[in-house]
């Protein structure tokens, strides 16, 4: 079983997934009318993109059509097969840019350290290192904002030292609720027994990571996908001011 849940926009079959960057390849062929070409638009080898089209096909179906202009034409365009996975891409693409805009777990916490724009900060379940606002300074109250979209979900046994990978902030939990979408969930961790971590992964990683309710997994996210925020001070009303 894969150990990692991956929240980048695939459409998979199999053992094959179709990228962001697979799209691109096919949008760069309708644009340009041949493989050739579009693979030198994206300054990407010609012979890695024809064998990255031929991987897809084999899962897929018939992506390019390689026969329009006849033998001294060479041109290329896209497949029906292709047309619809590419509309189905996009559809799943805008599902995911409206929950990840949506969903933001904020937790409080006090800074106790700081290096440049970087600071460590003690929150109720754990320490994070975090962006933080210029004026934060050790010892000030901050909140600290973690994007669901920005947050890899692993088995305990497979996740990743902290020394060893850029996210370093790491939180282990359980999973307390799972919101699914069309194409998208929304799994909530228990990080401690009054924070839930959100984390976004696609219906695909879902069934692969056999995320369900009561089941421990490890939240890791990097010090650049956090911003910390000194809150706001709440004035008191005009007619309570002496």
């Amino acid at each position: 079983m894969d150990a990692t849940a991956d929240v980048e926009v695939q459409l998979g079959q199999g053992d094959v997934a179709l990228t962001a960057r697979d799209r691109q390849l096919l949008q760069a062929v309708a644009a340009h009318g041949s493989l050739n070409s579009a693979a030198e638009a994206l300054g990407r080898s010609y012979a890695h993109a024809q064998r990255r089209i031929v991987e897809l096909e084999e899962v897929f179906g018939p992506l390019v059509d390689r026969s329009r202009g006849g033998s001294g034409g060479g041109g290329s365009e896209l497949t029906a097969t292709a047309e619809q996975l590419l509309a189905r891409f996009q559809r799943l693409q805008a599902e995911f840019d409206g929950v990840a805009t949506a969903e933001e777990t904020v937790l409080s916490g006090t800074v106790v350290d700081r290096d440049g724009e970087l600071a460590t900060v003690e929150t109720p379940p754990g320490t994070v290192r975090a962006i933080v606002d210029t004026e934060a300074s050790p010892g000030d109250a901050v909140e600290v904002g973690i994007r669901a979209d920005t947050v890899t979900l692993n088995a305990p046994p497979e996740a990743p030292e902290p020394a060893g990978t850029s996210a370093r902030n790491q939180f282990a939990g359980t999973v307390d609720r799972i919101d699914e979408g069309t194409a998208i969930a929304l799994v909530a961790l228990a990080i401690d027994p009054d924070t839930t971590l959100s984390a976004l992964v696609t219906d695909t990683s879902l069934d692969k990571l056999d995320i369900s309710e009561g089941a421990d997994l490890v939240a890791s996210f990097k010090a650049t996908a956090t911003v910390g925020v000194i809150p706001a001070i709440e004035q008191p009303d005009s007619d309570e001011q002496s």
